[in-house]
C-alpha cells in the first residue's frame, strides 16, 4: 500500500511530465499553465487510493487518474471565465492571462484530452469507465446550472442546496473513487460503496468550505474570510439564513444582498452577527458531522480489510480536519 503522499507525488510527477507536442501551442500553453498550478490532486489521488485498495500496481492506472485531474481543471477554467474571476490558486486565471475565446477553447480541449486519458484503461474495462465519467460529467454541468439559477432567488430550499452541490461537486469525487474500483475490476458492492463514500464526503467537504468561508482562519483556510458574503454567494449559510429569519431579519438580510455600495468588513460582520443570531453556523456543524459520519458507514461496507482501508480512510479526515 502507498501512503497518501506518495500517491500524490506520484500524480504530480505523471502530470508534469505530460508532453504537449500538437499545435498550435497557443492552444496547449493554457492547459499546461492550468495544470501545473498544482492544487491538492484530492480526485486523481482518489482514484489511485481506491485502486490501490485491490492491486498495488497503481501506475498503471495514472491516465485515468489524470482523466479526472484534467476534466476537474477544464470546469475550474470554464467557471473562473462565467465568475469572471482574476486569479486561481494565487496565479492569473487563464481568460485573464490570454483572453475569454482561448479559455473557452482550450476549456474544450482539455474535455476532449480527459477522454483520451481515460481511454487508456484496460480495454475489458472502458465502456463501464466511459459510461460513469460521462454521467458524471453531465451532472457537473447540471449541477453549475442550478448552481447559476439560484443567484436570482432568496427562495431556495436547503434540499435544493444540497442536490446541487451534489451535483456540482460531490458526483465527482464519488467518480474518481468508483473509477478506481471499476478499473481494478472492483464488485459491484464494493464500487457503489465507494461512490457512496466519496459522494458523502464532498457533501461534508462543501458544506464546510461555506461555514469557514465565514468563519475559518485565513492563515489556515488559506484565502481571505468573507468573499460569498461579499459576493452574496448561495451558500448553506445564507440559504438557511434566509428560510429561518424572521420578516425583520429577512429585510435586514434583503438590505445587504442587494445594496450595490457598502463597506466589506460592514457587511461581513453585519451577515455574520446574523448567522451567529439564528444559530446557522451550528447548524451547518450539525449537517458535515452528518454527512462525514454517513461517509465512514459507507466506508466500513467495503470488503477489504482494514489495514487496506487505512490510507483513504486517513486522507479524508485529514481533509475534513481544517480549523476554524
Amino acid at each position: 500500500m502507498l501512503t497518501a503522499t506518495e500517491i500524490q507525488e506520484k500524480v504530480n510527477a505523471y502530470i508534469a511530465s505530460l508532453p504537449y507536442e500538437r499545435r498550435p501551442k497557443s492552444l496547449y500553453d493554457p492547459i499546461e499553465y492550468v495544470l501545473a498550478a498544482g492544487g491538492k490532486r484530492i480526485r486523481p489521488s482518489f482514484v489511485l487510493m481506491a485502486y490501490n485498495l485491490f492491486h498495488d500496481d497503481v501506475d498503471r492506472i495514472l491516465p485515468v487518474a489524470t482523466a479526472l485531474e484534467t476534466y476537474h481543471n477544464y470546469t475550474l477554467l470554464h467557471d473562473d471565465l462565467m465568475d469572471k474571476a482574476d486569479m486561481r490558486r494565487g496565479r492569473p486565471t487563464v481568460h485573464k492571462k490570454w483572453d475569454d475565446n482561448t479559455a473557452i477553447l482550450s476549456g474544450d480541449t482539455m474535455l476532449v484530452l480527459a477522454y483520451e486519458h481515460l481511454a487508456k484503461c484496460d480495454t475489458k474495462y472502458l465502456k463501464p469507465a466511459l459510461d460513469l465519467f460521462t454521467e458524471t460529467a453531465l451532472e457537473v454541468s447540471e449541477g453549475q446550472q442550478f448552481d447559476m439559477e439560484f443567484e436570482t432567488r432568496n427562495d431556495v430550499a436547503e434540499e435544493e442546496y444540497i442536490e446541487m452541490i451534489r451535483l456540482k461537486t460531490s458526483v465527482l469525487l464519488a467518480c474518481a473513487l468508483k473509477m478506481g474500483a471499476v478499473v481494478a475490476g472492483a464488485s459491484d458492492a464494493d464500487a457503489n460503496a465507494l461512490y457512496a463514500f466519496g459522494e458523502k464526503v464532498g457533501l461534508a467537504f462543501q458544506l464546510q468550505d461555506d461555514l469557514l468561508d465565514v468563519y475559518g482562519d485565513p492563515k489556515v483556510f488559506g484565502k481571505a474570510i468573507g468573499g460569498d458574503i461579499t459576493s452574496n454567494k448561495k451558500t448553506f449559510m445564507l440559504i438557511n439564513a434566509f428560510n429561518r429569519a424572521d420578516a425583520g431579519t429577512r429585510a435586514e438580510l434583503e438590505r445587504w444582498t442587494t445594496a450595490t455600495e457598502f463597506d466589506p468588513a460592514e457587511k461581513i460582520a453585519a451577515v455574520t452577527e446574523i448567522y451567529n443570531r439564528l444559530g446557522i453556523d451550528k447548524l451547518a456543524e450539525q449537517r458535515i458531522k452528518e454527512y462525514f459520519e454517513q461517509s465512514r458507514q459507507h466506508l466500513d461496507e467495503l470488503s477489504v480489510s482494514d489495514d487496506r482501508k487505512a490510507v483513504l480512510r486517513e486522507y479524508t479526515e485529514r481533509m475534513m480536519n481544517r480549523k476554524k
